[in-house]
């Protein structure tokens, strides 16, 4: 049977491209404002997933910053977010197989929980936004992920077709399991548990794969 084209949304942080070298970049320059200690890089690829309030909220409780100071921390935060993206790189592979993807007549688009601004800003600067019809960020419904609506959204801007999301993280496998559609994990992003702990249709560590996976899925349906 030949393979029918489908309707793919990836996430964005974890999957497509690392930005966690510029996300440590900004939290640990809100610290030094503060007069603190910088998390580490390992801290800031754990803090991300959940939006950027959940990341202030956890690089705070990290230092013991109060809640109060909180809101003005976040608009700091998200105030240099747009400009952060000159140590983010998309991950090896990922160019050809969004070009694959493409050229099978696969409809593609974008659902993160990063603000919509910067997501926008960082897949211009990387020439990644030319590849998807449709993007959705952390703040463009008054939900977000693992709330299936974001995805919903991204998914009916995409038109008909069989639906694929493909992701790194718990957020992404929750997301995907509320919306009733199968997921691809990409074993090489901010995943903070073991891959099989992680309901997925499919796995892989290289985006060399991901083509003649989704040609497999969608041949066999």
């Amino acid at each position: 049977m030949a393979e029918a084209p489908a309707r793919i949304v990836f996430d964005l942080d974890g999957t497509l491209i690392d930005s966690a070298p510029d996300i440590h970049g900004i939290a640990n320059a809100l610290l030094a404002a503060e007069g603190l200690a910088p998390i580490t890089l390992d801290e800031a690829r754990d803090f991300i997933g959940n939006g950027a309030s959940v990341f202030v909220a956890k690089m705070r409780a990290a230092r013991g910053i109060p809640d109060s100071e909180h809101a003005r921390l976040l608009a700091d935060f998200v105030a240099r977010y747009d400009d952060a993206v000159t140590l983010t790189r998309p991950y090896p592979g990922v160019e050809a197989a969004l070009a694959a993807l493409a050229a099978a007549g696969h409809a593609m688009g974008v659902c993160t929980n990063k603000p919509i601004r910067p997501t926008r800003a960082v897949l211009a600067h990387l020439g990644l936004d030319r590849w998807f019809a449709t993007v959705w960020g952390g703040d463009s419904l008054p939900v977000h992920k693992p709330d299936p609506a974001p995805l919903a959204a991204a998914f009916a801007a995409l038109g008909s077709g069989a639906a694929l999301y493909v992701g790194d993280s718990e957020v992404d496998a929750e997301t995907a399991r509320r919306a009733g559609v199968p997921f691809l994990l990409y074993e090489g992003g901010y995943r903070g548990c073991p891959v099989e702990d992680l309901p997925h249709q499919a796995r892989f560590a290289s985006f060399d794969a991901l083509p003649d996976i989704v040609r497999g899925l969608r041949a066999g349906q």
